[in-house]
C-alpha cells in the first residue's frame, strides 16, 4: 500500500546508514525526496536504487537544508528522517494505521519515540529515552526552527504513534565526543553571553547526572547508561564553561 506520503532526508556520505533507512518505509510512501549536500561514497546509488529523487544542495545548515528539502516535496504528508534512522516494525504498522483509520483526517501531525543504540545496547531509560520526535506532518503547516537541535513548528492537533523510531546516531564513543562542541556553541548561541554563574556552572552538571542516572532510571541500561549520565553531565559542564569564556572576551574588548 503507498500512502500519501513523501520520505524526506537530508545526506553527506550516508551509504552505510540510508540502505537501513529507506528499506524500512520505501515500500509506503508515493515519493522519496533526498537533498545531498556532495556525498563522496555511494549514496547517491542507494537513493536512486530506491528510486528517489535526489537534489544537491550545498550545506546550509541542519535546519535550513532540511527546509530546503521541503520545497521538493509534493505529497501532502511528510516523514522526515535522519539517514541514520529506521522504522520499527511496530511503529511502521502505525504509521501506516495511521492513514488507514483516518486520523490523518483529524490531526495535523504525529510524534513517536526515538530509541538510540549506544556501545551495542538500546538504550531505554535516562535522558535518551523516550526522545519524542515529531516527524510525521502535513506538508503545507510544518517547517524547521532551530540552527542545530532543529525541531518541527505545527500547528494544530499532533497525536502519538506506538512504536519507535530506531537511531543509530553513536556508532562510539568517539562519535558522541564529536558533538559535545558543536551542541555547547548552540547553548551559546541562545544564552545572554553576558551571564554566568559558578552555581551554574558546578550544579547543573551534577543535577544533569543525578537526573538522568537515578531519578531517570539510567542505571538499568548497565555501563552504557552510566556513561550517557557521565558523558551528559560534561557536556552541560562544557556549555557553562562557554560562557565564562565569552564573558572573559567581553571584558577584553572593553579595554
Amino acid at each position: 500500500m503507498q500512502l500519501p506520503l513523501s520520505i524526506v532526508l537530508i545526506s553527506y556520505n550516508e551509504e552505510k546508514n540510508l540502505r537501513r533507512s529507506l528499506a524500512s518505509i520505501a515500500d509506503h510512501a508515493k515519493e522519496i525526496i533526498l537533498v545531498d549536500s556532495g556525498s563522496s561514497d555511494l549514496t547517491l546509488d542507494v537513493a536512486t536504487e530506491f528510486g528517489a529523487q535526489v537534489y544537491h544542495q550545498s550545506w546550509l545548515g541542519y535546519r535550513d537544508q532540511k527546509n530546503r528539502a521541503l520545497q521538493y516535496a509534493t505529497e501532502p504528508w511528510i516523514l522526515s528522517l535522519d539517514c541514520d534512522e529506521e522504522l520499527s516494525v511496530e511503529l511502521k504498522k502505525n504509521l501506516v494505521l495511521f492513514f488507514t483509520s483516518g486520523d490523518c483526517d483529524r490531526f495535523h501531525g504525529a510524534t513517536f519515540n526515538r530509541c538510540t543504540k549506544f556501545l551495542n545496547r538500546w538504550i531505554r531509560h535516562g535522558d535518551w529515552y523516550p526522545d519524542k520526535k515529531l516527524r510525521l506532518f502535513r506538508r503545507e503547516e510544518g517547517r524547521w526552527i532551530e540552527p542545530i537541535h532543529e525541531s518541527i513548528l505545527l500547528s494544530g492537533p499532533v497525536t502519538h504513534l506506538k512504536g519507535d523510531l530506531l537511531h543509530y546516531s553513536f556508532p562510539s564513543i568517539e562519535s558522541y565526543i564529536k558533538k559535545i562542541h558543536p551542541f555547547a556553541e548552540e547553548f551559546l548561541q541562545k544564552q545572554d553571553k553576558k551571564t554566568w554563574s559558578l552555581l551554574a556552572n558546578l550544579f547543573r552538571p551534577l543535577w544533569r547526572f543525578i537526573r538522568g542516572y537515578f531519578l531517570r532510571a539510567g542505571f538499568l541500561d548497565g555501563f552504557p547508561g552510566f556513561w550517557i549520565a557521565y558523558a551528559t553531565a560534561f557536556s552541560v559542564f562544557v556549555r557553562y564553561s562557554l560562557s565564562y569564556e565569552e564573558l572573559v572576551k567581553e571584558k577584553r574588548r572593553d579595554f
